[in-house]
């Protein structure tokens, strides 16, 4: 990898902690409350998230740190198959289904266990450890996510739009038409 590149990326522990606070706001917008469409969507935003950031942990990442904390890293696994098989759950349901939102909850309170862990033990174990290794591993783990993210860029996009509420939507569909007006009545 291009020496300038792995000197500028953040650190892979700047990235894990940014898709850990992606993930954690994107809860916060489920709403029991929803349409199921809207739900579908967002779990599905949620789901794909969460699938590449952890292969990309255990790509890059874990394999780094097993070294220094290899108990810690073993935790990480299960916690990891725990996810990956509440969103198989969560693909195999309708999101009108009663256990949808329950499942999902699920999903939460694994997912902030394991965030816990993380951001309180092993990313600061990391950080000690690692050191000047962050950088380039930061590089390696940018790559990967972007590469594992290609082809499921429409996917994304898509799920993005539906999950996001209706009035944000309108807000900026009416400043955009505001704008357009107001610059088609400026004279030239």
């Amino acid at each position: 990898m291009n020496a300038i590149a792995e000197r500028l990326a953040p650190s892979v522990t700047e990235l894990i902690r940014a898709d850990h606070t992606k993930v954690l706001a994107a809860f916060h917008r489920y709403k029991l409350v929803s349409s199921p469409a809207r739900k579908a969507a967002l779990v599905k935003t949620v789901c794909l998230s969460l699938e590449l950031h952890a292969q990309a942990e255990e790509e890059i990442f874990y394999p780094a740190l097993r070294g220094a904390h290899p108990a810690l890293v073993d935790k990480s696994i299960p916690e990891h198959q725990e996810m990956r098989s509440l969103i198989q759950t969560l693909r195999a349901m309708s999101p009108a289904h009663e256990e949808y939102d329950r499942t999902f909850m699920e999903l939460m309170r694994v997912v902030i266990h394991h965030v816990a862990d993380e951001e309180t033990s092993l990313l600061p174990d990391a950080e000690r450890q690692l050191g000047a290794e962050l950088g380039p591993l930061g590089a390696r783990f940018l790559k990967r996510k972007l590469e594992l993210m290609a082809p499921h860029a429409g996917e994304m996009a898509r799920n993005s739009a539906l999950a996001m509420p209706a009035a944000p939507l309108l807000v900026a569909a009416g400043a955009l038409l505001a704008g357009a007006w107001l610059f088609r009545r400026r004279p030239l």
